[in-house]
Parts: structure tokens; sequence; C-alpha cells
């Protein structure tokens, strides 16, 4: 069996655990577009020549970058920031000002992978006016993800990172290419959805949106879209044009202590 690949980041709502089913309804093609690549489990678990990889928040997109271009030198500075004086909420309070404060990108990419891996939950969230926000997650020891970096630069290879929104990506693709979307998800409750992560709000006019752009990138080329988000009657609606649909169980988590768990019904629409 072949060995999964984790990111390096912790991701809520990633796709690890769906890679395969992912993967099965994944059209084969010279090039994979994610317009949402968030951690990059799919990129990371596919097979695929070569990757268009998009997403809106900058600093995931620098981080992505700086990997593919020096991994040997950002995992060497990264390090220093997993030691036990900065596993404490006053330093980490104090490492997420500096961060909100500057504007020079590789010490953003340091310490948004410090704060990813010691905030709370690996949620990844902004205030309106782009501040980080995420509080102090209180783990014994966070972990220092050395060989899913080492691991992420080697794929990096293949692959194009590009900070852009889902139409803008889309209007990249040429046919031969697949296009895996992953939006934020349709809450399946009023009081499920929390601050987006880019400062940008996906609301149900974008869902609706890019269900539209889908169909209308493979209506004349030969290109694949896959979208992944709840299986609910509203998405069911909206993907009706989809030509293929299927419905997975998956456990879900946002509690910290991973006891929270329920089993929601996701759905993958094929274009």
């Amino acid at each position: 069996m072949k060995k999964k690949h984790r990111a390096f980041l912790k991701w809520a709502g990633g796709k690890y655990a769906l890679t395969d089913v992912i993967n099965s309804m994944l059209p084969t093609g010279n090039r994979l577009i994610e317009p949402f690549v968030g951690a990059g489990s799919v990129f990371l678990n596919s097979d695929y020549d070569e990757y268009l990889l998009s997403d809106i928040n900058q600093d995931l997109v620098n981080l992505y970058r700086i990997v593919q271009r020096t991994p040997e030198k950002f995992i060497a500075d990264a390090r220093r920031f997993f030691s036990p004086e900065n596993n404490q909420a006053e330093r980490y309070y104090q490492l997420r000002k500096e961060f909100n404060e500057s504007s020079d990108p590789y010490f953003r990419s340091l310490v948004f992978l410090y704060m990813n891996r010691h905030g709370y939950n690996g949620l990844c969230r902004y205030n309106k006016s782009g501040g980080y926000n995420v509080p102090f997650g209180k783990y014994k020891r966070p972990y220092f993800p050395e060989a899913e970096l080492i691991y992420f630069a080697k794929k990096a290879e293949k692959a194009v990172f590009i900070c852009d929104g889902y139409r803008q990506t889309f209007a990249h693709a040429k046919s031969g290419d697949v296009i895996y979307c992953d939006p934020p998800y349709v809450p399946l409750s009023k009081t499920a959805s929390f601050t987006s992560y880019s400062g940008n709000g996906f609301g149900l006019d974008e869902q609706a949106d890019l269900a539209n752009a889908a169909e209308e990138v493979t209506k004349n080329r030969k290109i694949s879209v896959l979208i992944s988000n709840h299986d609910t009657i509203w998405t069911r609606k909206i993907y009706e044009h989809a030509k293929n649909h299927h419905s997975i169980e998956v456990s879900r988590t946002i509690s910290q202590k991973g006891d929270k768990r329920n089993k929601v019904s996701e759905l993958l629409a094929l274009y």
C-alpha cells in the first residue's frame, strides 16, 4: 500500500483522511490545479506531472514558495522557534504581535509555521484589519514537522504557487488539466462558521459562483473539476449539473482534546 504523506501544517478541514477517496474520483491529466490548496494534502498524495497551487492567503503562499526555494535554510531557522521558552502564552502573543506588525515575508513565514503548531487547534484566522488572531494552544510539546517539510519541498519541484482567487486560478486551466476545489465549507448550522481565515468571506453567493465556474470551464474544453463540500440539500442543488456525485461520512473535530467528534456527510461533485 502506498505511503500517505501528512502536510507540515495543521489545518482545520484538511483532507488527509479523504485523499484516497478524492484520488479515486480525480481523473487522470497532465496537471492538477488547486484554487484552495490549504495545507496541501491532496497535492502531497496525488501523482500528476505538474501542479498549479493557489490560495487567497498570502502568508500561506509565501511560506510555500520559501520552503520550495530554500528548504534547508528554512528548516534550520524554523526549528529555533520550537523551544520550551517559546511554548508559553506570553511569548506566543509577543511573536504574534511581531508577526502582525512585520511586512518581511521570510520572518512572517517562520512565525506562521510557529503559530500554526503552537496556536489553538491548527486554526488559521485573521481579524477584519488583517491581524492574525488565533489564541495560544497550550500544547505540552508542539511537533516540529521536519520530515513533512522535506517531503513537501521535494514534491514542490513539480509545483507553481500563486496567490489568487478561484476565478483567476480557473483562468489558467487548459485542456488536459484537472481542477480540485476544497472551498470553505457551507456551514451546517448558523453558529458553525468561524471568521474567515483569509480575511475574505466565502458566502453562499461565492459557493454558487464556484459551481457556475466549474460548469463554465468544463463545458467546451477537456477539463475536469472535482469539488468537495458538506453534503446538504443546498449543496446538492448548486452541484446538480455535476456528472457524478459521491457522498461519504467523515469524523469531524474542532475540539482541542478531540473528544467532540461527530460524523458528518461530505459531498464530492465531479464535473
